[in-house]
C-alpha cells in the first residue's frame, strides 16, 4: 500500500533525491517549495474522512514562513490533518532549535544533512502504529479525571480534550497500558517507535514534559507521570487527580 509525504522544502533538490529514494518503499511524496503551498495541500483534507498525507517532513527554514510557525499552524487546521505525523528537518545544529521544534507540535526531528535510510528508518517508525486493540479490550481508559480514548485518539481531562501530537499520544498509551510499571527511555522508545533507536536520544523527555503540560494540575510536581531517576518514567495508577 503507497503512502503519501507531503515534503515543505524550498531545495528542489534535495526534494527529488527524497522522492527518488522514498519511491521504492512504498512511500510517494508530493512535494510543496513554500509554506503557502503546503499549507493550501494540507487545507484539501479538512473535510475528508481520510488525511490526504500520512506524513509530513516540514523544514524549519522556509522562504515565506519559519518552519516553526508553519507547525503550529497545521496543529490548528480541523480534524483529520491536524493530527498528520510531523517530522521536521532542520539545517541548525543548536539543540534548542529541536526542542522547541517539538514542543510546537512535531514528531520527531531530523538534522541536516542526513543519511537517506535514517531518513526511512525514522519514517517507518513515525508511521507505524500500535495494532488495533482487541474489541474486548477497553477502547477508554480511565485514570479518575484523565481519560484516555484510544479509538478516537482523543485525550479529556475533567472532560476538557486536550492537544496532544500523534507521537505524544502513543507515548502516553504506552505508559497508562503499563500503569505501575517503572519504563527505561530504551523501553518507552521500543513501545511507541517500534524499534530501538539511539539510547541517548533525548527527544522522549521533551515529549514527557508536554505530556505533563497537557494532563498534570502542576507540571512542576507531577502527580501522574513520575520520573524515577535512573531507572525511568512511571505512570502512577492510583491518584484521583
Amino acid at each position: 500500500m503507497v503512502q503519501h509525504v507531503l515534503m515543505i522544502e524550498d531545495d528542489e533538490r534535495l526534494a527529488g533525491m527524497v522522492a527518488t529514494y522514498l519511491a521504492p518503499h512504498g512511500l510517494e511524496l508530493r512535494h510543496a517549495a513554500t509554506a503557502g503551498e503546503g499549507m493550501a495541500l494540507l487545507r484539501q483534507g479538512e473535510r475528508r474522512a481520510e488525511p490526504v498525507f500520512a506524513l509530513i517532513l516540514l523544514d524549519l527554514m522556509l522562504p515565506d514562513a519559519d518552519g516553526l510557525e508553519v507547525c503550529r499552524q497545521i496543529r490548528a487546521l480541523a480534524a483529520p490533518a491536524r493530527s498528520t505525523p510531523i517530522v521536521m528537518l532542520t539545517a541548525k545544529g543548536d539543540p534548542f532549535d529541536r526542542v522547541v521544534g517539538l514542543e510546537v507540535g512535531a514528531d520527531d526531528y531530523l538534522p541536516k544533512p542526513f543519511e537517506p535510510r535514517e531518513l526511512l528508518a525514522r519514517l517507518r517508525a513515525v508511521l507505524r502504529r500500535p495494532p488495533l486493540a482487541a474489541e474486548s479490550a477497553p477502547q477508554v481508559l480511565r485514570f479518575g479525571r484523565l481519560e484516555i480514548d484510544r479509538g478516537a485518539r482523543v485525550v479529556r481531562v475533567a472532560g476538557e480534550t486536550r492537544a496532544l501530537t500523534a507521537y505524544q499520544f502513543d507515548l502516553l498509551v504506552a505508559l497508562a497500558e503499563r500503569a505501575g510499571r517503572v519504563l527505561s527511555r530504551e523501553q518507552l522508545l521500543d513501545a511507541v517507535k517500534g524499534e530501538a533507536f539511539d539510547p541517548f536520544d533525548r527527544s522522549i523527555d521533551v515529549h514527557i514534559g508536554r505530556l505533563r503540560a497537557a494532563i498534570e494540575d502542576d507540571p512542576r510536581q507531577p502527580r501522574r507521570i513520575i520520573t524515577v531517576r535512573g531507572a525511568g518514567d512511571v505512570f502512577a495508577r492510583a491518584q484521583d487527580a
